[in-house]
C-alpha cells in the first residue's frame, strides 16, 4: 500500500480506538494490537517525515474528555509515556537518558523502578490539605471532573492529616495536586462478576474497564459499590511543599502525607537492576492482588529529569515497560459443550491457535448459556481471549467492526452430545445440566477429578488412562478403582509390568488420604475443600457424615445451609450408597481426624501464614494452628486475626494486611502465640 494511504488509515483506525478506549471504556481490540498499530505509524512517520501532522495520534495523550463531567485543565500537563517491548529497547532508553546527560555510560544515572497498575490516570488537588477536585488524564491538558465519585473511594484521603505532617516537622502545602492510578482489587472483580451472572448480567471483561466505567458514573453510589483502590505515583503542581531532590524522596513525601504507595517500588543504580526488576514481575505478576501490565522506570534526579524534558506527549526521563500481553485476537473456529462431574454443560471455544501470557490458547472458556448469548460471539468471529496467571483462559467478546455479513448466531443443544439424552436447565439458574448418571462423559471427569491431586491424588491415574479403563469396562464409577481387574489391564497395549505394579501401588497409597480429600473427590456440588475439612472434623465418620440431617450439617462452621442441602441430597442417593459400599469393601479410609488434646488456645481465631517458616513445612504449619481450634485459611480477609510473614512472603497478602490495618508477626511470634494464644504486644 501508498505510504500516504497508509498512513492516513492507521491516523483513522487508531483515532477510532483511542474513542473506544478513552471516551466510552469500551475497547475493540487489546492493549497490543493498538500498541503495534501505534509502532506501525510511528515506524512509517520517521520514514517519511514528509507525512508528519500536529495533531497526529503519535504526539497527541489519551482521548478527548467526556461531555457527560465539567472539563478540568491540568495545571501541569498530564503526559503519556513511551513503550518498550524488550530488553532492547529498555537498555536502547538508558543509553539515550546517558548521552542526554553527557554520561559515558550512564552507571551513575539512578533509577527508580514501580509497578505499572493497569487501571485509571488520576489527578488529585488538594487546597490547604483538603481534597477540592479530581479529574481524569483526558487528553492530557484538559480532563474530566470526577470529584464526586473519588469522594468514595476509601483510601484516598479527603483531608491531610495536620498532626501526621507536625510530627514530621512539615507544614501542610497550600497547593498539592498528587497523580496516581485508581483500579480494582482481583478480588473485588471476581465478586462483581459473580454477582452479573448470579443476575443474567453480562460479565465484565477485566478491571481496568471496569475501573473506567466505574469512575464514570453519574451516580457515585455505584462507583462506591465497586470498592476501588488506589496507588499514587507522581507529583504535580506544589505550592508550599518541600525541598525534594529525587524521585524517591517524592514518593517518599506522598507516604508522609498519608497517600497509598505501592510497597514494591525500587531504588537502583544500574539498567542492569532495571531489567532485574522487569523480569522479576514478569515472572511473578500474579502474585499480586491487582493486575499490573508492565513497569515504569524513572529517572530518580529531579535536576536530571528537568535536563531531559519532554516530547509534544511523553517525558524522556520515563519509560514504561509493557510485559507480554494477557489478551490477543483470534478466530473463533467453533463453539462445543463439555459435560464436567455434576453433569453442568459448559459452553467453550475452539479456536485457532493464539500464543497469549506466555502459552498457545486453542480452546477457552464461555461460562455458560446466557453469556454465550449476551456477549453475542458466534463461530466465524474474530474475538478477543484472555489468560491472566493460572485462570482458564476466557473470551472476552466479538470484534464486530471484523464480523462477516450474515454471521449466524450460536444455538445451544437441546442434547447431551456425549449421551444424546436431554439437557435440563433448573428454574432460576444459570447452568445446564446432563441428569443421566451414566453419561459416559460425567463419569469420565468424576473419576478424573477424583483420582487428581486436590483429592486422592493417584499418580498415573490421569484423564486419557481413565477413558481407556471405561472404554474397556474396568470401571464405571471412583469406587471401581480399588477392585480393577489387573490381569484385564496386563492385555492392554502399553501396559507392562512396571507401569501396573506403579498404578496399583498409587491406588493402594490413596486408600489412606484423609477424609476430607475423600470427600472433596466426591465431586459434590458446591462442597469445597473448606466445607470437606470442616464435615470431616465435625462428624468424624464417613458413616456419621451420610446420616447427618440437613439443619446438623448446616450448623457447622464453614458449611452452611446450601452445602448441606447438596452434599445431604448426595449421600440419600442411592448411587452414593453404593460407591461408599464400594470404598469400604476396597480399605478406603472413612476416618475422619482425632480431637486433637493440645489447648485450644486458638479456638475462634484465624490466622493466615505466607513466606517459608524455619521450623515447619507448609502442612504443619497449618496443622499446628488448626490442631489448637484455630483456622488456617489461604487469604487475607476482614476476618483474619493476624498474618504471620516467612521468608520470601507473598506480596498480595502483605498488602492486603497492610491496607486492613492486621497484625504481622514473625516466626518467633508465632510460636509463642501457639503456646499462648495471644498476640504480641
Amino acid at each position: 500500500m501508498d505510504p500516504q494511504a497508509r498512513v492516513q488509515e492507521l491516523r483513522d483506525v487508531i483515532a477510532h480506538h483511542n474513542a473506544r478506549y478513552h471516551e466510552d471504556d469500551s475497547p475493540e481490540i487489546p492493549d497490543i494490537d493498538y500498541d503495534m498499530l501505534v509502532r506501525e505509524l510511528q515506524q512509517l512517520e520517521e520514514a517519511h517525515p514528509e507525512l508528519m501532522v500536529e495533531d497526529s495520534p503519535t504526539v497527541l495523550v489519551g482521548g478527548a474528555p467526556s461531555a457527560t463531567f465539567a472539563p478540568v485543565e491540568h495545571a501541569v500537563p498530564m503526559m503519556s509515556l513511551d513503550n518498550s517491548f524488550d530488553e532492547g529497547e529498555l537498555r536502547a532508553w538508558a543509553a539515550r537518558v546517558a548521552k542526554g546527560l553527557e554520561m559515558e555510560d550512564g552507571s551513575a544515572i539512578g533509577y527508580v523502578c514501580e509497578l505499572k497498575i493497569d487501571g485509571i490516570a488520576l489527578s488529585m488537588r488538594y487546597e490547604d490539605g483538603v481534597l477540592v477536585q479530581a479529574a481524569t488524564r483526558g487528553n492530557g491538558r484538559v480532563g474530566e471532573d470526577i470529584t464526586a465519585n473519588i469522594m468514595t473511594v476509601d483510601v484516598i484521603p479527603k483531608q491531610l492529616d495536620h498532626d501526621r505532617l507536625k510530627a514530621a516537622g512539615q507544614a501542610v502545602p497550600s497547593v498539592l495536586e498528587v497523580r496516581g492510578e485508581v483500579y480494582m482489587p482481583l478480588a473485588n472483580f471476581d465478586e462483581l462478576n459473580e454477582s452479573q451472572e448470579a443476575a443474567g448480567l453480562p460479565r465484565f471483561a477485566n478491571p481496568r474497564n471496569t475501573t473506567a466505567g466505574s469512575l464514570r458514573q453519574k451516580d457515585s453510589s455505584i462507583t462506591a459499590s465497586r470498592r476501588l483502590a488506589f496507588w499514587s505515583y507522581q507529583l504535580g503542581q506544589v505550592v508550599g511543599g518541600p525541598e525534594l531532590s529525587t524521585h524517591g524522596e517524592a514518593l517518599d513525601w506522598l507516604d508522609t502525607l498519608g497517600f497509598p504507595v505501592n510497597p514494591e517500588h525500587r531504588k537502583v543504580s544500574t539498567i542492569d537492576e532495571v531489567v532485574a526488576f522487569v523480569n522479576h514481575w514478569q515472572e511473578h505478576r500474579h502474585d499480586l492482588s491487582y493486575e499490573i501490565d508492565g513497569a515504569v522506570i524513572k529517572v530518580d534526579s529531579l535536576i536530571s529529569q528537568r535536563s531531559l524534558g519532554s516530547t509534544s506527549r511523553a517525558p524522556r526521563w520515563a519509560m514504561a515497560y509493557k510485559l507480554p500481553p494477557e489478551e490477543k485476537t483470534t478466530l473463533l473456529r467453533a463453539i462445543q459443550v463439555s459435560v464436567g462431574r455434576t453433569g453442568r454443560a459448559t459452553p467453550f471455544a475452539v479456536l485457532e491457535p493464539v500464543f497469549v501470557a506466555g502459552s498457545t490458547v486453542e480452546m477457552a472458556t464461555l461460562h455458560n448459556q446466557d453469556q454465550v448469548k449476551l456477549k453475542d460471539v458466534r463461530p466465524g468471529d474474530t474475538v478477543i481471549v484472555r489468560k491472566a496467571g493460572d485462570v482458564i483462559p476466557e473470551v472476552l467478546g466479538p470484534v464486530l467492526s471484523e464480523r462477516p455479513d450474515g454471521l449466524a448466531e450460536w444455538e445451544f443443544p437441546a442434547n447431551c452430545p456425549t449421551c444424546g439424552e436431554p439437557f435440563e436447565r433448573p428454574e432460576g439458574e444459570a447452568n445446564t445440566f446432563c441428569v443421566n448418571p451414566i453419561c459416559p462423559a460425567r463419569q469420565l471427569s468424576q473419576i478424573s477429578y477424583f483420582s487428581g491431586r486436590s483429592a486422592m491424588d493417584i499418580d498415573g491415574m490421569g484423564e486419557s488412562r481413565v477413558a481407556l479403563f471405561i472404554e474397556q469396562g474396568l470401571i464405571a464409577d471412583s469406587g471401581d478403582l480399588y477392585s480393577i481387574d489387573w490381569d484385564k489391564v496386563s492385555e492392554l497395549e502399553g501396559f507392562g509390568q512396571t507401569s501396573i505394579d506403579n498404578l496399583r501401588a498409587a491406588i493402594e497409597d490413596s486408600k489412606s488420604r484423609t477424609l476430607a480429600a475423600l470427600l472433596i473427590g466426591l465431586g459434590i456440588r458446591h462442597l469445597g475443600p473448606a466445607g470437606a475439612e470442616s464435615l470431616a472434623e465435625a462428624f468424624g465418620h464417613l458413616d456419621v457424615i451420610m446420616a447427618a440431617s440437613v439443619e446438623e450439617m448446616a450448623a457447622i462452621d464453614g458449611v452452611g445451609p446450601v452445602i448441606a442441602a447438596s452434599a445431604a441430597s448426595f449421600f440419600a442417593s442411592d448411587k452414593a450408597k453404593v460407591l461408599m459400599e464400594k470404598f469400604r469393601a476396597g480399605g478406603v479410609n472413612l476416618q475422619g481426624p482425632e480431637r486433637s488434646q493440645l489447648p485450644q488456645v486458638l479456638e475462634g481465631l484465624s490466622i493466615v501464614v505466607t513466606g517459608g517458616l524455619e521450623g515447619f513445612s507448609r502442612d504443619s504449619v497449618g496443622d499446628a494452628i488448626k490442631s489448637r481450634g484455630g483456622k488456617n485459611p489461604g487469604s487475607v480477609s476482614k476476618k483474619t486475626t493476624a498474618v504471620v510473614v516467612g521468608a520470601e512472603p507473598g506480596a498480595s497478602k502483605v498488602t492486603k494486611a497492610e491496607t486492613l490495618g492486621i497484625p504481622m508477626i514473625d516466626e518467633a511470634q508465632f510460636i509463642r502465640m501457639l503456646e499462648t494464644g495471644e498476640l504480641p504486644d
